[in-house]
C-alpha cells in the first residue's frame, strides 16, 4: 500500500468518526460501557480530535498532488 492510500484511508476513517460523535452530540444519543455513561462533552472532544486529524490528513494528500 502506497502512503498516499494510507493517507487517504486514515483521513476517511477520522472523518466518518467525526461524523458519528456530530450525530451524537446533535441526536443526545446515550452511549454506556457496563455501568459507566459517557457524557456527551466525550463526543465533543471526539468530534474536534476527529474532525482535525481528518483535515490535517486531507491537507497532507492536496499537498502530495501540488507536489508530484
Amino acid at each position: 500500500m502506497s502512503e498516499k492510500n494510507y493517507i487517504l484511508i486514515s483521513a476517511t476513517i477520522f472523518s466518518l468518526v467525526a461524523l458519528l460523535h456530530f450525530i451524537r452530540l446533535f441526536t443526545h444519543w446515550s452511549f454506556q460501557i457496563g455501568t459507566v455513561a459517557l457524557p456527551l462533552w466525550g463526543s465533543l472532544l471526539g468530534l474536534l480530535i476527529g474532525a482535525t486529524l481528518s483535515i490535517w490528513a486531507f491537507r497532507m494528500i492536496y499537498d502530495w498532488k501540488t507536489s508530484h
